[in-house]
C-alpha cells in the first residue's frame, strides 16, 4: 500500500461520503502530500508510520509556519488517518497523540454600515462592470455569503417572489436566506441592464455573476475587485469578501437578532462557530447583563 493510492481513495471518500467542496479536498490532499514529501526517502507507508514520525515532521514544519498553519495541517492529517481507521487499514490514529498548537481567538474584521456604503459608493456605475460589482458587494453583505457561495450563485437560485434565495454551502448543504427589497432591486438591475450585454458561455448560462468573457467569476477576481475598491475609497482597513459576511452577522447581532438565527443564515454547523461574533461588540454583552441580570438592578 502506498501513499498515492491512499490519498486518491481518501479524496474520493471526502467527495462521495463527506460531500466536501473541491477546494477543501485539494487542501486535504496538499496536507497529505507535505507529509509524503518529508518522508520520501524512507520506507514509511500510511500503515506503518507512527506518531513519533509525524511529530518529527511537524517539528520541522513549525520552524517555518505559524500556529494557525500548523493547526490547519494537523486537522487535514487527522482526517486522513481517521479515514484509514474507518476503512480498517489501521487500528489506530497516530494523530490522537499529536497536540494541536493554540492559535488564540481571532476576531473577525468588520465594517460599519457607513464604511460599507463608502466602499460601494466608489464604484463607477458607468463602467461596463459597474452594476455587476455593486451587485456583488450588496449580495455579499445582504446575504452574508462565503465567496465560494457567491461565485456559484445561480439565477435559478433566486426566488425573489417568494422572498428568499437558495444557497449551496460547504458540503453541498443548502439553506434558504430571506431577501430584502433593496438587495433584490440591485441584483435585478444588474440582471436586466448589464448581464444581458454579456452573452454567457456554454454551461455558464445560469451563473449569476459573469466576467467580461461570459464565464463564471473566480475567487481571485472577487478578492481583486474588493481590494481595488478598498484602496480607491481610502479605507484604513484590510478587507476581503469575508469581511462583508462578518459585517452581515455582526450587524444582525447588534440589531437584536438571536444567535441561533444568525447560525442558520450563515450555514454554520456548530453554534460555537457563530459565537465568535459575541466577542466583536462587548458593549452589547454589557448592555444585556446590566439590563436583565437581577444583581445589576440592585
Amino acid at each position: 500500500m502506498n501513499w498515492k493510492v491512499q490519498i486518491k481513495e481518501f479524496s474520493q471518500y471526502l467527495l462521495i461520503e463527506k460531500g466536501l467542496a473541491a477546494n477543501t479536498i485539494i487542501s486535504y490532499q496538499n496536507d497529505c502530500n507535505k507529509l509524503v514529501l518529508f518522508f520520501k526517502d524512507t520506507t514509511l507507508t500510511p500503515i506503518n508510520i507512527q506518531a513519533s514520525n509525524i511529530k518529527d515532521f511537524l517539528y520541522h514544519y513549525s520552524k517555518t509556519h505559524k500556529a494557525k498553519s500548523q493547526a490547519r495541517l494537523i486537522s487535514g492529517l487527522s482526517s486522513f488517518f481517521e479515514y484509514l481507521l474507518i476503512e480498517k487499514y489501521r487500528q489506530d490514529n497516530p494523530m490522537d497523540l499529536v497536540e494541536t498548537p493554540k492559535t488564540g481567538l481571532k476576531l473577525p474584521d468588520t465594517l460599519s454600515e457607513e464604511e460599507i456604503n463608502k466602499v460601494i459608493n466608489t464604484i463607477d456605475l458607468s463602467h461596463p462592470q459597474g452594476e455587476r460589482n455593486r451587485a456583488i458587494l450588496e449580495t455579499l453583505y445582504g446575504f452574508g455569503l462565503r465567496v465560494s457561495e457567491l461565485i456559484n450563485l445561480k439565477i435559478s437560485d433566486l426566488y425573489f417572489e417568494e422572498g428568499f434565495v437558495k444557497i449551496t454551502g460547504k458540503g453541498n448543504k443548502q439553506r434558504l436566506i430571506p431577501t430584502n427589497s433593496f438587495t433584490q432591486n440591485i441584483i435585478l438591475n444588474y440582471i436586466q441592464n448589464q448581464r444581458t450585454l454579456t452573452p454567457a458561455k456554454k454551461e455558464n448560462e445560469d451563473i449569476l455573476f459573469l466576467n467580461r468573457r461570459g464565464k463564471q467569476l473566480t475567487r481571485v477576481m472577487i478578492y481583486t475587485i474588493i481590494k481595488q475598491l478598498s484602496e480607491k475609497s481610502n479605507l484604513k482597513k484590510s478587507i476581503s469578501p469575508h469581511t462583508f459576511r462578518h459585517s452581515f452577522a455582526t450587524h444582525l447581532l447588534n440589531g437584536g437578532a438571536d444567535l441561533t438565527v444568525i447560525q442558520a443564515l450563515l450555514g454554520h454547523e456548530s453554534i460555537t462557530t457563530t459565537e465568535i461574533y459575541l466577542h466583536v461588540d462587548k458593549s452589547k454583552l454589557t448592555k444585556v447583563v446590566n439590563t436583565y441580570h437581577p444583581r445589576a438592578k440592585r
